[in-house]
């Protein structure tokens, strides 16, 4: 993780210290090119005010006048007649002035112009203005500056760029170590969080703070662990509830199979003792039947083959089929379907759906009771739902009855046969078939098992 830090690091140096320079070479090479260009347009309109003076007052001692001033200044001067011959000059810019004016172009703008303007190679720079008296040219002003003042001021310039620069790129790097760290600590968390799941220690908290997608990273975790931990208890849960339903079958095995074995028992006790084996058998048979099926839906290897059915004969094969064992409890089984429902389902496994639901309707109710199937269509879905006036559900099992391995009443399991995975297994196959199944019942009254399924 702490490659992924450095690394996240680095790449922000770069992207960021790229940025930087781009913006600090901008902002430099267009900082010395106006402060320049200003060098430039001081010098040039220094140069227009002494021709602006001399043009009113074109004598003698108005020309020594702009001499002397420009002596004690940073700056220098050269006046010439209309031919270019120097009349008044500063001390020590002859020599330079006589090279500039003998090549400049005679062909001189009001304004004035710019003669010499490379400041990195020249000792000067130097600029030149018309005296102009009633429309003619009476001579002109040359204006000179030293170099290394500009060259100075260029060198303060970069050097409080170079300062800045070094500043930035030290504050750059703080604040990227800074930000590396805030990321890559959410993260390392979450490795020592995943790494203490893939060990089977699923008590794993994180602070999530925030909405981002590092926060929805450490939910996920979070999540992940809680249903980690539940599944592993349910497994345990499970895996305890197995454990009870194979022993207490397998017991009755062996020892009934032990006592049938003796050889002084008549045949009619050993007959007895092996129905019991037989049933026990039974029992054990469908237990594994069930887990079987279970573990196929948990793997989704559990075809569904759904076609168009007709609901209401589909309903009444199954009512002929089951309306034996109802007549023989002396109970009464009825169904009331509106006619022509088409729904998609496999009819096999629905067909197991509506036997379970309607054993576990006979098992759980009295003589002379009634079990009844209602079907009606509503909204484009269809409404299927198994009443019974049996001993009903209490109301804190209620919402437990779809679990695996749940019993309401644990006294009655053997006697009744079930095994607890019935209704988990039909809950599965309506959910395969895209529909959902839920209980209502009032204890001592009766239940109702409530199925929905989409109309074609």
């Amino acid at each position: 993780m702490r490659k992924i830090s450095f690394k996240l690091g680095l790449l922000f140096f770069v992207f960021i210290f790229g940025i930087e320079t781009v913006l600090f070479a901008s902002l430099y090479f267009t900082l010395v090119h106006s402060r320049i260009v200003e060098e430039f347009e001081q010098l040039l309109a220094r140069g227009n005010s002494h021709r602006d003076v001399l043009e009113q007052n074109y004598d003698r001692s108005t020309l020594e006048h702009v001499v002397m001033m420009e002596s004690e200044a940073e700056t220098d001067v050269a006046i010439t007649d209309e031919k270019g011959d120097v009349l008044y000059f500063s001390d020590h810019i002859l020599p330079f002035a006589k090279k500039i004016i003998k090549r400049t172009n005679k062909k001189i703008p009001r304004d004035g112009m710019i003669v010499q303007k490379n400041w990195q190679k020249e000792s000067h720079i130097s600029t030149v203005s018309p005296i102009q008296i009633d429309g003619k040219i009476k001579g002109y002003v040359y204006m000179f500056q030293d170099t290394n003042s500009i060259q100075n001021m260029i060198d303060k310039l970069k050097h409080h760029f170079i300062v800045v620069g070094i500043l930035s790129i030290f504050l750059t790097i703080i604040t990227i170590a800074f930000l590396s760290r805030a990321i890559t600590i959410p993260l390392i968390r979450m490795k020592q969080a995943t790494e203490k799941l893939s060990k089977g220690d699923f008590s794993v908290r994180l602070q999530v703070k925030g909405e981002d997608e590092l926060a929805e990273l450490g939910k996920s975790i979070q999540t992940l662990a809680k249903d980690l931990e539940y599944l592993k208890k349910e497994r345990k849960e499970f895996i305890a509830s197995i454990s009870h339903e194979l022993r207490t079958p397998l017991t009755y095995v062996k020892g009934y199979a032990d006592i049938a074995r003796r050889p002084h028992i008549d045949e009619e006790e050993r007959n007895r003792y092996l129905s019991i084996i037989y049933e026990e058998a039974e029992h054990i048979q469908k237990l594994v039947k069930d887990l079987f099926e279970l573990a196929q839906l948990d793997q989704h290897s559990f075809q569904i083959h759904k076609e168009p059915t007709n609901l209401c004969s589909f309903l009444k094969k199954v009512y002929d089929k089951m309306y034996p064992a109802f007549q023989s409890r002396k109970m009464s089984l009825v169904y009331d379907c509106d006619q022509n429902i088409i729904v998609h389902i496999d009819q096999k496994r629905f067909e197991q759906v509506m036997i379970n639901l309607l054993d576990n309707a006979l098992k759980h109710s009295d003589e002379g009771s009634t079990v009844s199937i209602d079907v009606r269509a509503e909204n484009k879905k269809v409404v299927m739902i198994v009443s019974d006036e049996g001993t009903g559900i209490p109301e804190e099992d209620l919402p437990h009855i779809f679990e695996r391995l749940y019993r309401v009443d644990k006294s009655r399991s053997r006697a009744s046969g079930g095994t607890g995975l019935g209704l988990a297994i039909v809950k599965e196959i309506i959910e395969a078939h895209g529909g959902s199944i839920y209980a209502e019942s009032i204890y001592g009254k009766g239940t109702k098992m409530i199925i929905t399924l989409q109309e074609r």
